[in-house]
């Protein structure tokens, strides 16, 4: 970037070259100017070789002064970046309707701000206003830097004395408010409108400081972000608003391009420092929870408005993650190894970070933040327990939440918090007056416990106004007191102190104090106001979910979605004698409990593999020793490998429990076992939610990106029942089979809920445990978390099993003392859940190797897993037959034939498959436009050797002029290609159902290919769709016919 210095003369030149292109005589340059020229250039270059002769002068390292080359491009680098940032976003403002209108439209994603929608208005009037007043607000800016801020500023400090603001230009360039949504429907008397601002200017600010040669400042500046303005109170007198309030919900995004020596702030490490830095001041002013208010009418509570009561609060429970990245790695990442993870969890300004695990990929943090509630709170791969505090105006359940609050599992030293307070901090007269008669310039400290706030400085006066709100989360607010200091400056003059026991507060209306307070050690009327409010913290568990879905385990696969909540049973903590009556007598799990499914799939066969193993290059062909990987809900199972084969047979089984998750997939991938790098095969992958609506797949499926190879499944999602005669023709079905992989079909999937215990025993110390539950059933063991102190524990947690005979299994679940000192158990035989009404067992059961009073409330749900497989009906034996059912024999190699298999309709090799191309179409009534997806097409007929290289392409009809036509992406290599490529027409919805959708699946060619181009193609009448509702479906194509 050329200096201010370079600018000027290219400036003068310019202004020099300007006479002489009109004709005049360009006029001779002095002998003195001429001098003064090339001294100054022999300047330059000696101040650029100065640095390397110091440095092999006094014997300095010639790495210093390529650090510091290294630094100056850097910088130079940076100061670049930013200056023309700057200068395209000033040249999108100044030409917006022509940019947009030209480039930005004709991609049909964007839409500029002037182009109206119902939910943001545009209000090119204000930018008018704003144009047009600039200059003004420039004067006024410059009037309040010179005299007013600028004075401040030499009194504050000895050091800037000299400071003086030598420009201040605000430019022309006004700022832009892009739109406005109005918000009138939360409350009548407020008006909320968030604002869509954006600034890119040519403000130009310099600063000097005459005493030490220093000069900085300021040239351009972008502001980007959504400001909110609150109106509020509204009033019935003029100006009809008592107060203006503003603030950021998010940072906004600012970028400043220095000069002078402010130019130091560009180097690399340094601008990310100091834009953070600025961003941090700004955010402590303007971001969320921060707020600046403007009163308008006198007598306002301006604190009340700058701090509102919150309505609720949001507890997050940070829980776990899972399947993170392994970043420390080993030999450049040749071999993997772990993390050390932590989470940091932001919102607003505020920030909270979690203690970090050590050499853990499935870290368990079990941790609790607490904030104010706010929207777009977002999370990444984490578990995460959420809960919706809101707040009483009376402590009647005061003693309820602090008993709940004991038994929430924390990694925190403290408790939860069970209220919270906001002290509004209005003034205070008659303070008392510092030595020599001075006026004090007093501030406050307010403590509780161990944390302490600041308010704001009133300079010179003993009668401050601070307006200052305050807010404390209180654990226990019967045995904490607020502790108020009023301090001079310097913090060491004290000018009163005030403690209030917040159990007054309990017993105050609608627990709030708003009054005058005499301070102690203090004149004698000194006095301080202050209003505080108390709210206690309630977590509605009637309207809050009561458990998550079960963790990922060796069986299956859950989600964590919020809501936990804990609670003590009646009898308190110390656990009674015997259970009270008032205790739940069943569980209350969330309701997605028990809603998981189990997916079957058997892997048969391949054939047509490609061989791997070749020999001389290539010259010789072998083969390969294939195996399977199969993907799925983070899960992995891996096949036996079978040597030397291209046509291998597997027949393994593996089942797996699921939740039923949009988006989910099963993915398949063929490998050819090495020594060193196992060789790719192939690979392809199912959508769950095809598997779930088919219920049972037997196909044979193409691998992707190889040259040949078809894999053999046997696919099913069984349907859960609990019809008790079923359950024998399902075991006699599975102990028929035999696979290659040792299983056993699984008959059953088994639900617990643990919800809670009642009366454990003690410690042999005599303190209460930390319990903990583990659920077992054959090998597979289960945990749940470890509760805080309690004789009466609560867990909520949800956990599932496989279950090959539900006869002969039993349920074994122990409590200890963090897994050491055992508390009781208890043995369920599934059996007895067998025997139970819908198959589930809901009750306390008493607890073996405890107190007599020791019990545990679970919940044990038994679901059948039904399967097509079973049973076969014989139609020839529905009459006179003694039950018209037989098995089917067990699997035999020598009928792996579908065509072979009985009771099954399966095309034969001659018979091809139908392709088909997944569509998704609509009318947007918001956008006015018909849009059409191309999502994916699957078993596509290859027109070579390696397949083919399908795309998509399709017209409207009617369409003289072809200006409807679109095409696709081309896929390479690929039978089963995705898409997922959108396209809009403007067009009105009447005229959109008269068009017909006439697409076509081609194959990518060479002019001189003799490959066949078109695969298949499809004709579809658009008034035969509800366009208005839009609609996803695969459809089947129409291969080319002669």
């Amino acid at each position: 970037m050329p200096s201010a210095d370079a600018e000027s003369s290219m400036g003068r030149g310019r202004g020099a070259a300007d006479p002489a292109s009109a004709g005049g005589p360009q006029p001779a340059q002095r002998p003195g100017e001429r001098a003064v020229s090339v001294l100054w250039s022999f300047g330059k270059c000696l101040a650029t070789l100065l640095p390397v002769y110091l440095a092999g002068y006094f014997g300095f390292s010639i790495s210093l002064v390529l650090f510091g080359l290294m630094i100056y491009m850097g910088w130079k680098h940076s100061r670049l970046e930013k200056v023309m940032r700057l200068k395209s976003a000033m040249y999108l403002l100044e030409n917006e309707i022509e940019f947009t209108t030209e480039k930005v439209l004709r991609t049909k994603r964007d839409l500029p701000p002037w182009v109206n929608f119902p939910d943001v208005e545009k209000v090119e009037w204000l930018n008018k206003i704003l144009q047009q007043a600039w200059p003004f607000v420039g004067q006024y800016l410059e009037k309040l830097l010179v005299e007013t801020i600028a004075p401040s500023i030499r009194a504050s400090s000895i050091h800037l004395q000299t400071l003086s603001f030598t420009k201040v230009n605000l430019g022309d360039k006004a700022m832009k408010v892009v739109g406005v949504k109005a918000h009138t429907e939360h409350d009548k008397r407020q008006v909320l409108l968030d604002l869509y601002v954006s600034y890119a200017g040519d403000v130009e600010i310099n600063v000097e400081i005459k005493k030490y040669f220093c000069k900085a400042g300021v040239k351009g500046i972008q502001l980007h972000g959504k400001l909110r303005v609150i109106l509020e109170p509204l009033i019935g007198d003029v100006p009809l608003v008592g107060a203006i309030t503003m603030f950021f919900i998010r940072r906004p995004k600012l970028d400043i391009n220095w000069t002078g020596l402010t130019n130091l702030l560009d180097i690399p490490g340094l601008n990310a420092i100091s834009d953070t830095m600025i961003m941090d001041a700004i955010a402590s002013y303007l971001v969320l929870p921060n707020r600046l208010t403007v009163p308008l009418v006198a007598d306002l509570h301006v604190a009340q408005l700058r701090s509102p009561l919150p309505r609720g609060v949001v507890r997050i429970h940070l829980l776990e993650a899972e399947e993170l990245t392994a970043k420390d790695t080993v030999i450049k990442g040749l071999i993997d190894g772990k993390s050390d993870p932590y989470a940091v969890l932001r919102v607003g300004t505020q920030t909270f970070t979690s203690h970090h695990v050590d050499s853990n990929l499935n870290p368990q943090w079990r941790e609790m933040f607490e904030w104010f509630s706010l929207k777009d709170v977002s999370s990444g791969s984490v578990h995460l327990r959420l809960e919706w505090l809101s707040l009483l105006p009376s402590g009647a359940r005061l003693s309820e939440v602090i008993q709940r609050n004991q038994n929430l599992t924390s990694k925190t030293a403290d408790p939860p918090s069970a209220a919270i307070l906001a002290v509004y901090l209005d003034r205070a007269q008659d303070l008392p007056m510092k030595k020599g008669n001075k006026d004090p310039s007093p501030m406050v400290q307010l403590s509780i416990q161990d944390t302490t706030r600041e308010s704001k400085t009133c300079y010179g006066t003993n009668s401050p106004v601070w307006e200052d709100a305050f807010t404390f989360f209180i654990q226990d607010p019967r045995k904490q007191d607020i502790d108020i200091q009023v301090k001079d400056d310097d913090r060491a003059l004290a000018l009163g102190s005030l403690t209030i026991p917040l159990a007054r507060l309990l017993d105050s209306p609608e627990l709030s104090m708003d009054q005058w307070f005499q301070l102690e050690n203090s004149g004698p009327a000194s006095r301080i106001y202050i209003k505080t409010v108390l709210r206690v913290l309630w977590l509605n568990e009637d309207a809050t979910p009561t458990t998550p879905s079960p963790r990922p385990s060796g069986a299956g696969i859950g989600v964590g979605h919020g809501g936990i909540t804990s609670e003590t049973g009646a009898g308190g903590l110390g656990g009674g004698a015997k259970p009270q009556p008032s205790r739940p007598q069943h569980t209350t799990p969330d309701p997605e409990f028990a809603t998981e499914g189990v997916l079957r799939i058997h892997l048969m066969e391949a054939q047509n593999l490609i061989a791997k193993d070749n020999f001389m290059g290539g010259m010789v062909k072998g083969k390969s020793d294939p195996y399977v990987k199969i993907r799925v809900a983070g899960m992995t199972f891996r096949s036996h490998t079978i040597k030397e084969n291209l046509n291998p047979i597997w027949n393994e089984l593996y089942e797996i429990i699921l939740t039923q998750l949009p988006g989910q997939e099963v993915q398949f991938e063929l490998f050819d076992k090495d020594i060193d790098q196992d060789d790719f095969l192939g690979r392809f992958k199912l959508s769950l939610r095809d598997i779930i609506s088919a219920q049972f797949m037997d196909t044979w499926y193409t691998l992707n990106d190889v040259k040949s190879g078809r894999v053999h499944l046997v696919l099913e999602w069984l349907p859960r029942v609990s019809d008790l005669p079923r359950l024998e023709q399902i075991l006699q079905y599975q102990h028929q089979q035999s696979y290659q992989n040792k299983v056993v079909p699984s008959a059953a999937v088994l639900f617990v809920y643990v919800e809670r215990a009642h009366g454990l025993p003690l410690k042999k110390s005599g303190k209460e445990p930390k319990v903990g539950a583990e659920i077992t059933l054959k090998s597979t063991s289960n945990r749940t978390k470890i509760c805080e102190r309690s004789t009466s524990p609560r867990w909520d947690e949800a956990f599932n099993f496989l279950v090959r005979d539900p006869r002969d299994e039993t349920l074994t679940v122990k409590l200890s003392h963090s897994w050491g000192q055992a508390l009781g158990s208890v043995v369920v035989p599934l059996r007895e859940v067998l025997g139970q009404q819908g198959l589930v067992l809901d009750r306390w059961l008493s607890l073996e190797g405890a107190l007599p009073e020791s019990q545990i409330l679970l919940r044990v749900t038994l679901k059948i897993l039904d399967t097509q497989l079973a049973v076969c009906r014989n139609p020839s034996d529905d009459v006179g037959g003694e039950e018209g059912e037989h098995v089917i024999p067990k699997w035999d190699p020598s009928h792996l034939d579908l065509r072979h298999r009985p009771g099954f309709s399966v095309p034969g090799d001659h018979a091809s498959v139908v392709a088909q191309v997944k569509l998704s179409i609509g009318y947007s009534i918001e956008e006015s436009r018909l849009y059409i997806t191309v999502h994916s097409c699957r078993s596509l007929a290859a027109c070579s050797k390696d397949g083919a290289d399908p795309y998509v392409t399709f017209t409207l009809l009617p369409d003289k002029k072809g200006a409807t036509k679109r095409k696709t992406a081309t896929k390479k290599r690929d039978l089963n290609p995705e898409f997922n490529e959108r396209f809009d027409f403007d067009f009105s919805l009447e005229e959109s159902t008269q068009r017909r959708l006439d697409l076509s699946v081609k194959n990518s060619v060479s002019f001189m290919s003799r490959e066949r181009e078109l695969i298949g193609k499809l004709q579809l009448d658009l008034d035969q769709i509800d366009l208005k509702a839009g609609v996803t479906q695969w459809c089947d194509l129409v291969a080319e016919t002669n």
